[in-house]
């Protein structure tokens, strides 16, 4: 009598695999990659050593690990580059973000953004990547080889820090008026501090402005779209309530840029 059990167990196994290819593998590849990068923004903790501030892995006040919360729950897939970005680690994300790079008193010998950088990330960004720029104020950040970035998407950040808040005069940091876009949907109170500003030109337009003071900005260039930001903002300290009071929707407007930033990157595939 002839064993049929090891053409059936085939059969079976090549059942399986098509069901993965049909029904799950599209989920898996439509899931958006997060790239944060630990490159040009690389301190070091004083008494530990350990890279820290705006890091998926950071859970004290200064990481973004709440954030990357938000990104994992709509979906997306976290990755940390700490290596220059070039067209080989670029084309695995979908979306990279890139946050107060080092100044040299933060760093003994900073990274700078080259222009072989530049050169790659405005690439990428054409070909559909979404970017995300967050700064921070004067002199907190360092400005030069940032703004040789964002001037290609028609972005200059400005060496200044606006919006002072003394101790916890919480509300000397809020933002009340907002435009009609994704970012603020249901928003109706932010909280960012100490922040720079812009000048734009060419296809960037003012995302958050105040008294003609644009504070956030995007440009949409190729397939691909830039977002850039005045501060580090929505880290831990201050994404919830755990040091807002409870009319600040920092978490709201978190929610709402994480899925902007998704949408925009799953429009562009």
């Amino acid at each position: 009598m002839k064993n049929f059990s090891k053409p059936m167990f085939n059969i079976r196994s090549l059942a399986a695999a098509l069901f993965l290819m049909l029904f799950i593998s599209p989920f898996i590849s439509n899931a958006q990659v997060v790239g944060l990068d630990n490159w040009y923004n690389r301190e070091t903790n004083a008494k530990t050593g350990q890279p820290f501030h705006y890091l998926w892995t950071d859970t004290e006040n200064s990481g973004y690990s709440q954030w990357g919360e938000l990104f994992k729950k709509q979906g997306a897939t976290l990755t940390t580059l700490e290596q220059a970005a070039d067209a080989k680690n670029l084309a695995k994300l979908d979306i990279y973000i890139i946050v107060d790079p080092d100044t040299t008193t933060e760093s003994k010998s900073p990274n700078y953004i080259l222009p072989d950088d530049i050169k790659a990330i405005s690439s990428w960004v054409k070909k559909g990547g979404v970017l995300i720029l967050m700064a921070n104020d004067a002199p907190n950040c360092e400005f030069t080889h940032l703004n040789q970035l964002a001037t290609e998407f028609g972005i200059y950040f400005n060496h200044v820090s606006l919006h002072p808040v003394l101790l916890r005069s919480w509300d000397m940091g809020s933002f009340t008026s907002f435009p009609d876009h994704p970012i603020f949907k249901g928003v109706s109170k932010i909280y960012m501090k100490e922040i720079s500003s812009f000048k734009l030109s060419g296809v960037a337009k003012p995302v958050l402005t105040e008294n003609g003071i644009v504070f956030m900005a995007e440009s949409k260039v190729g397939k691909g779209m830039v977002i850039a930001i005045g501060d580090p903002w929505i880290y831990n300290e201050y994404i919830d309530h755990k040091m807002l009071p409870n009319d600040f929707e920092n978490l709201k407007a978190a929610t709402n840029l994480t899925a902007y930033l998704i949408g925009n990157a799953r429009k562009a595939k």
